[in-house]
């Protein structure tokens, strides 16, 4: 889908479902809008439910100041003013709430966005803007100063924060993103200290390793379109459960012994549709698509196991706080953790990159699941279902560990009971 290709109003409430489906704004908190060349601003309405906005209520604030639209547009108006004025580069604006960013907020920090690769490279530096009165032209200003500083992302004083874009898109993305690190930081925080990336280790997520020789597949089976629609089902599922966020996580799907369907890099996940999905035979990619820069991994992982048919790459906030810093994640805490997960190996951050093959070595039957240092949790499965099942099962034995840790010592299931669950359910 072109998301580009919407109206303005469809645009803002699709983005605005989102933000408040995903947690980051109350009932008839947060802002959006965007600037169109003929200086029309489109923008959210002022005290309308967040959740169920339909494009009549988008409000339009035309270029003459004349405000077409059924309510009253946002009292932010100013500060999207004031930063289009300062950043005529920018084309789109959103403004929310999210309880992690507003955690920082309230103490004055930023969030680190250098604790995987996507995060620094989507939100770029991240500015830091004084408070100012909801409405205020002040806040407009202090605001608009930020960016006007360079600053795409901006965590407000006391607020939340706002972000900027060439398109209404990209501004949702930046926002999603830092507010995934900055979910991420707050659980790591509770299990120790945080492992960052330098630049130097941030190269090689820059490097096209996906630009494999093309070719025109000759007609598509009804087993790969079956592939496809699952998953594009599969992402958007990982969406609506916070397993995934539109810029980050990877699913493929093996369709025979030397082809692979993946999820194309660069495009929104929240978005995809079946024909945005990538084929890959014999070491050529489908012509006129970009795969997934994790194309070596997903390969050798398939040419070395023939009874993995879906590898799932995926960053989600309480697994990814064990990867960040580099803790060992004990599964032995219920039975379908351990029976689902087994032992989770941690890989060195950058052996992706450099040496796939030695990632796709280190799984088994017995291991089905790797913590990729500072980068993402792998699981893998007979079927799509079973990978996705161990993502989720990953992520809620993540989440019980790191709240238990404010209860008190963990108490393990005990090895009598590991060998009796190994007997009865693994042998």
């Amino acid at each position: 889908m072109h998301f580009d290709l919407l109206h303005p109003r469809d645009q803002l409430v699709a983005i605005m479902n989102r933000i408040y489906h995903n947690g980051m704004t109350t009932l008839t908190g947060g802002n959006l809008s965007i600037l169109e060349e003929n200086g029309d601003l489109w923008i959210t309405p002022s005290g309308i439910d967040k959740g169920n906005l339909t494009p009549k209520d988008i409000m339009c604030v035309t270029a003459d100041g004349a405000i077409v639209g059924p309510h009253r547009p946002s009292i932010e108006l100013p500060f999207h003013r004031a930063i289009y004025a300062k950043r005529p580069d920018l084309r789109a604006v959103v403004h929310a709430h999210p309880p992690a960013l507003v955690s920082f907020s309230i103490v004055h920090q930023i969030p680190n966005t250098n604790i995987i690769p996507q995060a620094q490279r989507v939100c770029g530096a991240v500015g830091f803007a004084l408070y100012g009165a909801p409405g205020s032209e002040e806040l407009g200003r202090h605001m608009a100063d930020s960016f006007a500083e360079g600053y795409n992302v901006v965590v407000l004083e006391n607020h939340g924060a706002a972000t900027g874009g060439p398109d209404l898109l990209t501004a949702f993305q930046r926002l999603e993103t830092l507010d995934f690190c900055a979910r991420t930081e707050l659980q790591a925080r509770r299990l120790g200290d945080i492992h960052t990336l330098s630049e130097a280790q941030l190269e090689p997520f820059d490097v096209q390793h996906n630009l494999w020789p093309e070719f025109t597949p000759a007609a598509y089976s009804s087993h790969e379109r079956e592939l496809r629609q699952q998953i594009v089902k599969t992402v958007r599922r990982a969406i609506d459960r916070y397993l995934m966020i539109s810029t980050e996580g990877v699913v493929s799907a093996r369709v025979d012994e030397n082809s692979f369907l993946i999820t194309p890099t660069g495009q929104d996940r929240g978005s995809l549709g079946v024909e945005d999905i990538v084929l890959i035979d014999a070491g050529r990619r489908q012509k006129d698509k970009l795969p997934s820069r994790s194309i070596r991994l997903h390969d050798a992982i398939y040419q070395t196991h023939p009874q993995i048919n879906c590898v799932i790459t995926a960053q989600s906030p309480n697994i990814l706080a064990y990867a960040i810093t580099h803790q060992p994640f004990d599964t032995r805490i219920i039975p379908e953790s351990y029976l689902m997960l087994r032992r989770i190996p941690l890989i060195t951050y950058g052996t992706h990159f450099a040496n796939p093959q030695q990632v796709a070595d280190a799984l088994s039957a017995d291991t089905p699941v790797l913590l990729i240092q500072n980068d993402a949790v792998l699981t893998v499965g007979g079927s799509l279902m079973q990978a996705f099942d161990r993502l989720e099962v990953a992520e809620f034995s993540a989440q019980s560990l790191i709240n238990a840790s404010a209860l008190g010592p963990l108490s393990p299931i005990t090895d009598a009971a590991i060998s009796q669950l190994e007997t009865e359910f693994l042998s």
